[in-house]
């Protein structure tokens, strides 16, 4: 087994189950006494934990494939991002509808709760954008790589976690002691680009560990976390499309609105709003799975494996 998928597995345990989730504990179905039994529950919570893992993987390296084939058909990323929140919250509440999952309903004071987690994602999002402007790629990776090392202090401090092992401090430090060698030897090191990067590293961080915070107390199952996050994320949409001038961009091309009901573009904008569904509901499931360092772990290996 790989260092990484024993680190996930470690990892998985420090995160305690939800309560409030609507899929009911694998834990709780054998209660019976004996070795059997319980090798039975531990072998069913791991394979769900990986199963959930593989889901998330699967549906990130696919959107980013998908996403970079919808942005050349059509090429404003802010308004496909909204479709794809648009597409999520229409599916969970249809679905809803016909009885096929069982969401949270809406309810003004959750929502009110959810705010400061869909305020950082909108920051997160925006200083990535801005490092990847200002620095090249591989600025980006570094300081991404270097991510985990500070939720796992923020996950021991703030949500009072166990903390992770020997191990796994060794090799979050082994990251950061690299990013900080590849910041003194940049031969492209610019103040604004690194400003930026720190603001990306402090966003993402808080980002993680507020998120997970979200998600062990604010009492919603899976797919009512995935129902509020994409609809307070579509309710900021507008602000985002006047910061960032894109409606101006599309009030421009309008002449061209005719192109963007063919086939070749529904095909791809359609496949990346239903891999945008997936990736929600495999990425809350698991950050309910496994630790916040584990999910911020679990994310760069996947991007590194996507880029390959």
């Amino acid at each position: 087994m790989s260092y990484w998928a024993v680190e996930l597995k470690q990892m998985s345990n420090l995160s305690e189950p939800s309560k409030e989730d609507g899929s009911t504990d694998v834990s709780v179905v054998f209660q019976k006494s004996g070795p059997w039994n319980k090798a039975l529950s531990s072998f069913m919570h791991h394979a769900s934990v990986y199963g959930v893992a593989a889901g998330y993987c699967l549906s990130a390296s696919l959107l980013s494939i998908i996403n970079k084939w919808a942005i050349m058909k059509f090429p404003y990323p802010g308004a496909l991002t909204a479709l794809q929140y648009l597409t999520s919250v229409a599916g969970v509440i249809l679905c809803g509808q016909l009885k096929l999952i069982e969401p949270d309903g809406l309810n003004l004071w959750t929502m009110w709760k959810f705010l400061p987690a869909a305020v950082m994602f909108y920051i997160s999002i925006f200083t990535n954008s801005e490092l990847l402007l200002h620095a090249n790629v591989d600025t980006f990776i570094v300081f991404r790589s270097a991510v985990p090392i500070f939720v796992a202090i923020g996950e021991t401090l703030y949500l009072h976690q166990p903390c992770p092992s020997f191990k796994t401090w060794l090799s979050l430090s082994t990251i950061l002691g690299g990013s900080v060698i590849y910041v003194f030897t940049d031969n492209q090191f610019t103040v604004t680009a690194y400003s930026w990067a720190i603001a990306y590293l402090a966003s993402m961080s808080v980002d993680f560990v507020y998120i997970k915070h979200v998600v062990m107390t604010i009492g919603l199952n899976t797919w009512g976390l995935v129902l509020y996050n994409n609809l307070k994320a579509l309710m900021l949409f507008p602000l985002e499309m006047l910061i960032m001038g894109e409606f101006d961009q599309m009030k421009v091309n309008s002449s061209k609105m005719t192109n963007w009901l063919s086939f070749d573009v529904i095909l791809p904008v359609a496949l990346s709003c239903l891999f945008g569904l997936s990736i929600s509901f495999f990425g809350f499931s698991c950050r309910r799975a496994i630790s916040a360092t584990g999910f911020t772990v679990l994310g760069i290996v996947n991007k590194h494996l996507t880029e390959r």
